[in-house]
């Protein structure tokens, strides 16, 4: 559940009140206890570097990544490294190779409230960065054209905010009439040095998700929509794109999601990934074989018991590509011709181009045949490595000092029925056998998604290192078993995928030494929902904390910015079908709760809005249910400040600390 539009003036008004009524709704006003025993494990948490970008060159030879803005180049085998600066010092985001491997080029980031780049290139041997273009709005992605003499951009120009779902929404004032801002893929001509050359190719009505250059230069590949971007990413379509002209040309209407389109080298075919997906960032399903010249789509991996999430081509009959299987993060080959894939490598850890990543993937070489990633795990920080697929080397050493706060994660699993479900098992600090210990159920967002082995030094790390077992399950809905066990929740919210995480309720509480007074259940998004669901259908947990959840699925649909998403999953709208969205409904069952809940969101959520949230703690009030009510000002799905972030992670801590100490004096 994770798009903009905007919200309903009269709830404007309504999270003031509720700000005004609480006082507890910053990290300001209002704070977590700062001297309790959660904030001194949550203050104590180690603090590894991110890696915010790793590129490899396509020759394979070297690395350019990013690290707090800052952009390095390593040459590898041996090689030194050297820092790409521009005017200002500006921090640098969304690097890019050349086809020759000469250039790079990246965004700097202008200081401001309103979105404002810079689009930059810089010889990779040391010469002196060129500024490109000045980007009044926001802008990602860049590409550099197979010749190199142009440079590709996705740009929304004038953009009030950062583009996504995830993002505070700009609230609704006066008379409402939607404006729309669309990203277009824009153009600089390099062998013309004019600042001002920034042409925007595609049409004025058509947002652009994702593209790829076609090997003659003369067209895209793209994955776009006509309207409001953030909502209708649900309904993109393939298209091929003049280069030249902006013309489009519909090749491939998916009957799901796709995402990351891969033209092949001859230029005759898209690779692309086509599933069930919640999310757009959160990838997974399917690869399919589209035809850049139109005509029917071929899908290469049907039944795979694995989720691709990131592909690539090794020649034009053969690709490469990311999964998650099993939980785990993999890489594996298949001609386009027929035959089976071929696992390159699997591995107990999460692998990506940047730290914190959320499905498996990596920066490949012009043939595939090397790799730069992030590797991570539960108990060892990023570092970046890069190489052959399985013989990679590390490159980096940014975190060697940075140890984990919490004890050894496992990948385990348990049986619901005849349904075999994974997950992964964080054991708390100093685990002394012999001694039981509080269990945290986390339910990650999505639905389609998937719980990793990755370096956590937020809410699962923290619960551990409080002394807790932290469990992140993947219930069917996830990724990592195929595509049909994806499917698995589809019009059975609550159903199935619920089951499974109360299977394994019952199983590691039998395996482990798990006190079953004191387990407590939490999510945010799908997970805050979860959570709310599961307090209706049992009493078993002692705490409940329910994030950004949704309560209500009739005014959801009438509230929240990204409503496309829900058709996949339900069949019809709730206008159409209320009764497959009734039988999911927390409201519908909330008379039943017992559970203490506290619950956080931001005013500005446009995937979730608040206003659910305000229902459930209205509704639990009435019920003379434990609860409390956290409103964030001015954070959207995703929390953008710090201090916010940590409140909503110490509130959480404080809550099971309260709730657990309780239940284990009964």
């Amino acid at each position: 559940m994770k798009s903009d539009a905007s919200r309903r003036a009269r709830f404007i008004v309504l999270s003031s009140v509720i700000a005004a009524s609480f006082n507890f709704t910053s990290s300001v006003q209002g704070q977590a206890s700062a001297f309790s025993r959660a904030a001194s494990v949550l203050d104590s948490m180690p603090h590894a570097k991110k890696i915010d970008q790793v590129a490899l060159s396509p020759d394979g030879g070297q690395v350019a990544y990013i690290v707090d803005g800052e952009l390095k180049v390593l040459v590898l085998n041996g090689g030194a490294s050297h820092t790409i600066a521009v005017e200002g010092k500006l921090p640098l985001r969304e690097v890019a190779w050349s086809a020759d491997g000469k250039q790079l080029a990246f965004l700097a980031d202008l200081p401001g409230d309103v979105p404002s780049a810079q689009l930059w290139t810089a010889a990779v041997d040391g010469g002196a960065p060129v500024k490109c273009a000045d980007l009044r709005g926001y802008a990602e992605n860049p590409r550099f054209s197979p010749d190199g003499s142009k440079l590709a951009v996705l740009f929304i120009e004038g953009m009030p905010r950062v583009a996504g779902p995830l993002q505070p929404m700009t609230p609704l004032a006066g008379v409402v009439d939607e404006k729309i801002y669309e990203q277009r893929i824009a153009v600089v001509d390099l062998r013309t040095n004019d600042l001002h050359g920034l042409t925007q190719v595609t049409p004025a009505d058509v947002y652009v998700y994702e593209y790829d250059w076609a090997p003659d230069g003369q067209s895209w590949a793209a994955i776009a929509a006509h309207g409001n971007g953030d909502a209708n990413w649900w309904v993109a379509r393939l298209y091929r794109i003049g280069a030249r002209t902006g013309e489009m040309h519909e090749v491939y209407r998916p009957k799901l999601e796709m995402a990351d389109p891969q033209v092949s080298p001859d230029g005759k075919s898209v690779a692309l990934i086509e599933g069930l997906m919640s999310d757009a960032g959160l990838t997974g399903g399917e690869i399919m074989l589209v035809p850049l010249a139109g005509g029917p789509a071929r899908n290469l991996t049907p039944g795979i018991k694995a989720s691709p999430s990131a592909v690539t081509w090794s020649g034009s009959d053969r690709i490469v590509f990311a999964q998650d299987l099993d939980g785990n993060s993999s890489f594996a080959a298949l001609g386009i011709n027929g035959g089976v894939s071929q696992i390159l490598w699997s591995g107990e850890e999460l692998t990506g181009t940047a730290s914190d990543g959320w499905e498996p993937s990596a920066s490949f070489s012009r043939d595939a045949s090397k790799i730069a990633l992030v590797r991570e795990a539960a108990g060892t920080p990023p570092e970046i490595w890069a190489g052959t697929i399985g013989k990679w080397e590390q490159v980096t050493h940014l975190n060697v000092s940075v140890k984990p706060a919490w004890g050894e994660t496992r990948n385990v699993h348990w049986m619901n029925g005849s349904t075999r479900v994974q997950g992964w098992l964080t054991f708390p600090k100093d685990f002394t056998p012999g001694k039981i210990y509080p269990l945290v159920v986390n339910v990650h967002g999505g639905p389609s998604h998937a719980c990793t082995s990755h370096w956590d030094e937020g809410l699962n790390g923290a619960e551990a290192a409080l002394g807790y077992f932290a469990l992140c399950s993947n219930p069917r809905g996830s990724y990592g078993q195929g595509e049909a066990f994806t499917q698995g929740n589809v019009k059975d919210f609550g159903g199935g995928d619920y089951r499974d995480i109360m299977a394994g309720v019952e199983a590691l509480t039998k395996q482990y030494p798990i006190d079953p007074k004191r387990i407590g259940i939490r999510g945010h998004s799908y997970g805050g929902y979860m959570a709310m669901w599961a307090e209706t259908q049992t009493t078993r947990f002692a705490a409940a904390v329910a994030g950004a959840g949704l309560s209500d699925w009739l005014s959801y649909y009438g509230l929240n910015d990204i409503d496309e998403w829900m058709l996949p999953f339900f069949g019809a709208s709730v206008y159409d079908d209320p009764a497959v969205y009734a039988k999911s409904d927390p409201m519908h069952f909330v008379k039943a709760v017992k559970t203490p809940t506290l619950i956080l969101v931001g005013d500005r959520d446009g995937e979730v809005p608040m206003e659910q949230s305000v229902e459930w703690w209205h509704a639990l009030k009435a019920m003379n249910v434990p609860t409390t009510l956290v409103v964030y000002p001015d954070e959207g799905h995703m929390f953008v400040k710090p201090a916010d972030d940590r409140d909503y992670n110490l509130r959480t801590l404080e809550w099971f600390e309260e709730w657990f100490r309780k239940a284990g004096a009964h």
